[in-house]
């Protein structure tokens, strides 16, 4: 290859790099060729980081770094001037994720290679498949005017530059700072007061995480013994302990820990130990601070057990980001931080730190990924519509997909671009929006699993086969014991979601409704969901009479929520599969109960509950009971009576606050001291006043109706 085809990229690249932008260069052609081209690139540029990512090593060449795509997050805190993303080899897929993770890691003048097919419509898992997600990017890549493309036997097409659209950044009078908006966010974070929650959000490349780190170093130095930090996982603050690392040089890494020298201290919990500890009393209280990173993928329900726990707390997200809705965040998260903490405030940081403002692969990252998707901007009134579309069609229609995927976004903590790519492309998906004035307003999208055959089906029931896909089908198979699951015809809500202009309107209902028509004809068994128990979502289910089948025995740990599988009967076999499902899962719930979910939220055992048979109560209950409520009996000699009478009270919708907690002890085990501390009175004396006083009250309330 001659040096003169190279030489007008790198001349781009120092151009780019004066100006505090990054490119990309896009390598059409077959592997050979295309690697060629790369590595050439790569040897001739001046690269101080450079970075190869590609399901295997790059043949016949030694070039280092390498890694794999499923390693890009370990890298979240790392700086490169050059990536290679290679989807041209053997296996290697683009991964959605990977390229919008390590794109955030490239600095101003850096080149992202993207090596394609030169028909880069075909999947390259199998090539006969063709790609409506791959379809679109390259047809966005072509329309777009910053790409530099290298196409297949031809030299490459170098842009022009972009000028320099923003003026240049003021000097940051803090010197441990990199932004101006750095500064502040590290300030507001040391200087924050009791009871004012800061929620600080940013766009990628802002140094959000790095302010964490220099504000736990600054608060160490002032003598605070203990922050502890939480994240969905560990990797997600490694800039936090780098930078904290960087400016406490005697102190030491241990584990999730990191000690200065004077014995203060900056620990790391997962949410769900976090949330187990917080409900024993064994974190917060007075003094005690919390840094909440990516709070986006973290459930609204464990940030507000957070909330209330520790007087200092700042919850620090993404928005918009691979990590997880921002947007969602802000939308479901703020009404309650309202309401629980009035006085809380918030900083936005804008200005990035490895590019300059206006980065043109900054901007072409969020088209091609759709980090920048937004639910229609307004909610007409207007009469709804249904649509179900073809995805050939939705592929086109860039600005119904953004409306589409804005909306499953905002509605959902968990939303990555690698979603995006299961919506065009993964196989027997279907997609039905309720439109407005010609926005979508609301969404549905479903899959169709099971339907096996009773040889396949048993083989799938022993773990000696695993279908991809089929989530509902498979684990009622392996976690229930159910055999029929995998024969009857299943389809799952994998994601509904309604524009906030129009909830509590019934168009969540109206989609489901017209859901379980479709299943009817077309002969599905069940139409099922899975999703995080929370006791808002299960109610929304249960609104529709769909019924808990599964709850996981622990919780997700990027969640802190145990996944609830509910189903809804659409055919007479599939009545007498959810009859079995149901009755198999309301026996085995107190004993789980007891036991291995003896931490779930007991506002959620109480929820499930209610959907089991209704207990009698005989008279020697009655009697038991009074016992407790009116004399000195000890509540747990009557235990059996009490549990029925509290499953009687669930059953019938009582909305006694005591009664989620009466259940925690009586069905989950509570003790003593937890109860002492969620009912905040002293001790053993004052929890059993408060017992028997509640007993007499939900007797009352049954005297009451009759």
């Amino acid at each position: 290859m001659r040096e003169s085809e190279i030489a007008p990229l790198l001349n781009w690249s120092d151009q780019m790099a004066r100006n505090g932008y990054r490119g990309l260069v896009w390598i059409s052609g077959s592997p050979d060729e295309a690697i060629k081209r790369a590595s050439e690139i790569w040897q001739q540029g001046s690269w101080r980081a450079p970075c190869w990512v590609a399901a295997d090593p790059p043949p016949e060449c030694d070039l280092a770094p390498w890694m794999p795509p499923s390693k890009a997050r370990s890298y979240l805190g790392a700086e490169h001037d050059m990536i290679v993303f290679d989807t041209v080899t053997a296996g290697g897929d683009f991964d959605p994720n990977a390229f919008g993770a390590l794109s955030g890691t490239l600095c101003a003048g850096g080149l992202l290679l993207l090596l394609t097919p030169v028909d880069w419509a075909r999947s390259q898992a199998d090539n006969q498949q063709y790609s409506r997600y791959l379809s679109r990017l390259r047809r966005r890549l072509e329309a777009d005017g910053s790409v530099a493309h290298w196409r297949a036997g031809a030299s490459p097409e170098v842009p022009a530059c972009p000028r320099v659209k923003a003026a240049r950044l003021a000097p940051v009078e803090d010197p441990d700072c990199l932004t101006a908006d750095q500064a502040e966010a590290v300030s507001r974070l040391v200087r924050q007061k009791r009871r004012r929650p800061l929620v600080l959000t940013a766009d990628r490349g802002r140094g959000k995480t790095a302010a964490l780190g220099i504000a736990c170093a600054r608060l160490l130095a002032s003598g605070e013994p203990q922050i502890l930090v939480t994240a969905p996982r560990p990797s997600a603050v490694s800039a936090l302990f780098e930078r904290l690392a960087f400016h406490c040089p005697e102190g030491r890494r241990q584990g999730g820990d990191f000690f200065d020298a004077r014995g203060g201290r900056v620990t790391f919990v997962a949410p769900d130990e976090l949330s187990a500890m917080a409900e024993r009393g064994e974190v917060g209280g007075s003094g005690s601070r919390l840094l909440v990173d990516e709070a986006a993928a973290i459930p609204a329900g464990l940030l507000c057990q957070w909330l209330e726990a520790f007087p200092r707390i700042a919850f620090a997200t993404t928005v918009p980001g691979y990590e997880g809705s921002g947007r969602g965040f802000a939308l479901r998260f703020r009404e309650r931080l309202q309401h629980l903490s009035p006085d809380w405030h918030e900083f936005h940081l804008a200005a990035p730190i490895r590019w300059a403002m206006g980065d043109p692969l900054e901007r072409l990252v969020s088209d091609l990924l759709l980090l920048d998707a937004e639910p229609p901007t307004s909610a007409p009134s207007a009469p709804l519509q249904e649509t179900c579309w073809k995805r050939s069609v939705l592929a086109a229609e860039e600005e119904t997909l953004r409306e589409i995927f804005g909306l499953l976004v905002q509605a959902h903590y968990r939303t990555t671009p690698g979603d995006l790519q299961r919506l065009l492309d993964e196989p027997g998906l279907r997609i039905s929006t309720l439109d407005a004035a010609g926005q979508a307003l609301g969404v549905v999208v479903q899959g169709d699993e099971g339907g096996f055959p009773s040889v396949l089906a048993e083989r799938v029931a022993r773990g000696e086969r695993r279908p991809p896909g089929h989530l509902l089908a498979q684990s009622l198979a392996a976690h229930a014991g159910s055999r029929d699951a995998l024969e009857a015809r299943i389809r799952r809500v994998q994601r509904i979601a309604v524009h906030p202009g129009r909830r509590r309107e019934g168009v969540g209902r109206w989609l489901l409704e017209s859901a379980l028509a479709e299943a009817r004809r077309d002969g599905i068994d069940l139409l099922g969901a899975s999703f995080g128990a929370e006791p808002g979502l299960i109610a929304f289910w249960q609104a529709q009479r769909f019924r808990a089948v599964r709850l996981g025995l622990s919780r997700e740990t990027s969640t802190g929520e145990h996944a609830l599988m509910v189903v809804k009967p659409t055919s007479p076999r599939g009545e007498a599969l959810a009859g079995a499902l149901t009755t198999g899962f309301q026996h085995l719930l107190p004993a789980l109960l007891a036991f291995e979910l003896n931490q779930l939220d007991p506002a959620v055992a109480v929820t499930l509950l209610a959907e089991g048979p209704r207990p009698a109560l005989e008279a020697k209950d009655r009697c038991d009971i009074g016992d407790v409520a009116f004399g000195y009996r000890d509540p747990a000699l009557a235990r059996p009576a009490l549990q029925n009478l509290l499953r009687q009270a669930a059953i019938d919708g009582c909305r006694d606050p005591a009664l989620v907690w009466l259940v925690a002890w009586a069905f989950q085990g509570r003790d003593i001291r937890w109860m002492a501390t969620n009912l905040k009175v002293p001790g053993r004396r004052g929890v059993m006043e408060q017992l028997r006083k509640a007993v007499a009250r939900l007797i009352e309330g049954q005297i009451a109706q009759g």
